[in-house]
């Protein structure tokens, strides 16, 4: 199956159901469908057309890994911050980590690939997944990720989503532009 909304009725939370969940929880975002995004050079695609750009939207890149005591992670980085896993498990403070498997992208977070975001520290949140982003996050305007499926992306603020992450129990974890320096 792929990551599209076309299947979010297999995942343990819908993408519906997370959106309903957001506007009942008075959280605000702006929702732009688009075709299945797998990559960030996918995702470039539509960024100026279906997905707005320019300056103050941040969009993102993400990365379910585990280290070697099968700790998981969910990192989201600037989509075009160069990403050295060496460095980046040294700045986690995890040594170096790899990435998770699908099945276990499944279990931990609830999605599939090309549908990861930090909406899935939803499932994530109760499997112990540990959420590290990107500083620069913080400077946005605006933050745009994938609700759950990779032919959505909701584009909310830095406080949005900091609060709903805060509701499910989710701290984030900051990494700084010189920590994640190749």
């Amino acid at each position: 199956m792929d990551a599209s909304s076309l299947y979010q009725d297999s995942l343990p939370v819908s993408s519906d159901a997370l959106l309903d969940e957001m506007r009942a929880a008075g959280i605000a975002f702006d929702l732009h469908e688009h075709i299945p995004l797998r990559t960030v050079e996918d995702a470039k695609t539509v960024q100026g057309g279906d997905v707005p750009n320019g300056p103050g939207r941040m969009n993102v890149k993400n990365f379910y890994l585990r280290d070697r005591k099968k700790r998981n992670y969910l990192v989201t980085l600037e989509q075009d911050r160069d990403v050295d896993l060496a460095a980046l498990g040294a700045a986690m403070g995890c040594g170096k980590p790899s990435f998770g498997s699908p099945e276990r992208l499944m279990e931990f977070l609830g999605v599939r690939p090309g549908a990861v975001s930090p909406l899935a520290m939803r499932t994530g949140a109760g499997a112990g997944v540990t959420l590290f982003m990107d500083a620069a996050l913080l400077e946005a305007e605006f933050i745009h990720v994938h609700p759950l499926v990779n032919d959505r992306t909701v584009a909310m603020t830095p406080d949005a989503l900091l609060a709903l992450l805060e509701s499910w129990g989710v701290e984030a974890h900051w990494l700084s532009a010189d920590a994640l320096a190749t």
